[in-house]
């Protein structure tokens, strides 16, 4: 992909795992309460608006192009969403100071870890073989569009499906986005510097 070829959604989808890796590997890495915090801030914010969009966007898609098989595969990544979002709610709330902190972080990853590997090597390459290089740019910039209009945490509790999902996100995404206002953050340098390493 070159700078100016917009990225397929397999390629959006894996930078984003990589995002989500660098912000956990961070908060395990940070010196500080203060910053091991705004990690957990930033994993929260940045996986919460990905599992999202994920079932906006590609899900519906894998449904669509794959039939019966695509639809197969997206209720097995709503379970694994599940659990990544039970697990991110009582996340974002803990402090990293606590006792069960660590040990919760780790069971995030796993159950992200097993949902990446499920999508890696089963939806992807099931949905792009069905997708023209122009349809799959579309979804991805469909994918990353949505995420700028979804809740920035973790709601368990709503509905995964869209039309419901779509309603429900549209009621919790301006409280989430309020209360980012009030959250802590590691510096946009901070991040951009992340990035770059990722590259």
């Amino acid at each position: 992909m070159s700078p100016t070829d917009p990225q397929t959604i397999s390629e959006a989808i894996g930078n984003d795992h990589k995002s989500l890796d660098q912000y956990a590997d961070n908060i395990k890495s940070a010196t500080t309460l203060e910053d091991k915090t705004k990690w957990r801030n930033m994993l929260t914010w940045a996986l919460a608006r990905h599992a999202i969009s994920e079932e906006l966007t590609m899900y519906p898609a894998m449904e669509q192009h794959m039939g019966e098989e695509g639809l197969q595969l997206t209720n097995t990544d709503r379970e694994q969403h599940q659990a990544v979002k039970e697990d991110l709610y009582k996340l974002q709330s803990l402090s990293p100071s606590s006792s069960e902190f660590a040990p919760l972080l780790d069971r995030l990853l796993t159950d992200l870890h097993d949902h990446i590997a499920h999508e890696v090597n089963e939806d992807m390459p099931r949905l792009e073989e069905k997708l023209s290089r122009e349809e799959s740019k579309a979804l991805a910039q469909s994918f990353e569009r949505t995420k700028m209009i979804t809740p920035t945490r973790s709601h368990p509790s709503a509905p995964n499906r869209p039309y419901f999902e779509n309603f429900a996100a549209m009621l919790a995404a301006p409280i989430d986005r309020f209360r980012d206002l009030l959250t802590a953050f590691p510096d946009k340098e901070k991040i951009a510097e992340k990035h770059r390493s990722l590259l």
